[in-house]
């Protein structure tokens, strides 16, 4: 059960925080033997998980890696595998281009890619936010597709969002990106008959982008996936009574809000900034998310060392986030992305729950096996917003 019933929820009760650090789990590195939380130096947020409940959260059933999308639509408290969708949807709510009936979105990565096809870089060494627009434009000015508009949203870096304007297509049409580099871009294929336009529709947009692109000295072709038309979902507010606000810097986690009702504030350009915001608009929500991007940047990288210290650039915030005064404040992360692994994981992540209600134990850690220590044991994310309201006082009790 992933919402309690609709009379059971009251509407009044106390305020919760969810702040989501992005591949926040990891694994034991070979050479150290221990993982990125318990090799970085976190008293803010030791001290807090002293003075909470703490756990796991297992993101999808088990075995399941979760993408980002999934992940977070679990913590909000929605089953992902009830809900057809991909990532282009969520690209596209974030960059606040909502869509139409008559329109496919997809995640865009600008990378390397050589005569032959293959990809060399998945990224295209990461250009800056600048020359991502610049390429968008020289795309959307370059490319004509047959009997369909487009439109292009530029994102962070690397990232774009293709939105294909068209009567009648199906969004059932495979990822072209390998998801390794020295492999070549995979052709889009029509998982269903009215999603094969879609998929001559993106070779085409393949095709001539590598045209476009030719002269590049780095971003020389696109990939492609998480092709999506836009699901009807119940909002946060309607699901759980709750008025609900994101604070996120990354377009992509704006949108996966936005699908669930969300409203969207200016998340300035960093964690602190993040906190000030929702004290800023503190009396206008019940529930606030928070997220934070760089830990997994590093994971996919494979960089230990980069992914302890984004850990522990996190840790000195943790008091003002607690200093907001939530009843509940729950800190988690969407997916683990282990150094060792390079790419999201299907291992459950750590949780720490802070309210008036929990049971402390008092020499745990934040870490994948301090957790194991607490009295949450390993939960199904989809639960979470669900024991923060009984946390919150947002509950009433079932039966007689």
């Amino acid at each position: 059960m992933t919402a309690p019933p609709k009379n059971l929820i009251r509407r009044e009760g106390g305020k919760i925080v969810l702040l989501v650090i992005d591949g926040l789990g990891g694994l034991p590195h070979p050479d150290r033997a221990v993982t990125e939380l318990e090799a970085a130096h976190l008293p803010q947020l030791d001290a807090m998980a002293k003075a909470s409940s703490v756990g796991r959260a297992q993101i999808l059933p088990v075995g399941y890696t979760p993408g980002s999308g999934p992940g977070h639509l679990s913590l909000f408290g929605y089953n992902p595998l009830e809900i057809d969708f991909g990532r282009g949807v969520l690209e596209a709510l974030g960059s606040n281009h909502a869509l139409a009936p008559d329109e496919i979105a997809a995640r865009g990565n600008f990378c390397s890619i050589d005569g032959a096809g293959v990809v060399q870089d998945r990224r295209a060494d990461r250009p800056s936010d600048d020359e991502c627009r610049r390429l968008c434009a020289a795309l959307q000015a370059g490319v004509t597709l047959d009997g369909a508009e487009f439109l292009l949203l530029p994102g962070k870096q690397h990232r774009f969002t293709l939105v294909f304007r068209s009567e009648g297509l199906g969004h059932h049409v495979n990822d072209n990106d390998p998801q390794v580099e020295g492999k070549a871009a995979l052709p889009f294929v029509a998982e269903d008959v009215v999603s094969e336009r879609l998929a001559s529709l993106a070779t085409q947009f393949f095709d001539q982008a590598r045209t476009v692109l030719a002269a590049e000295a780095k971003a020389t072709g696109v990939l492609l996936r998480g092709f999506s038309s836009r699901p009807a979902l119940e909002t946060m507010e309607e699901r759980f009574g709750l008025r609900s606000a994101a604070i996120a810097i990354y377009p992509m986690y704006s949108g996966v809000a936005r699908l669930v009702g969300m409203d969207v504030l200016d998340p300035g350009s960093s964690l602190e900034e993040q906190i000030e915001v929702a004290k800023a608009h503190w009396d206008q929500y019940d529930f606030f998310f928070l997220h934070t991007k760089q830990p997994d940047q590093a994971g996919h990288s494979g960089d230990f060392d980069a992914k302890v210290a984004a850990l522990e650039a996190i840790d000195p915030a943790i008091p003002a986030l607690r200093s907001l005064g939530a009843d509940v404040t729950m800190i988690t992360g969407d997916h683990s992305t282990p150094t060792v692994h390079f790419e999201h994981s299907w291992h459950p992540v750590p949780l720490v729950l802070e309210s008036s209600r929990t049971i402390p134990v008092a020499d745990v850690t934040f870490d994948e096996r301090g957790v194991l220590r607490g009295d949450l044991g390993t939960l199904p994310a989809d639960s979470l917003v669900t024991l923060a309201l009984a946390h919150a006082g947002r509950l009433d009790k079932f039966g007689a």
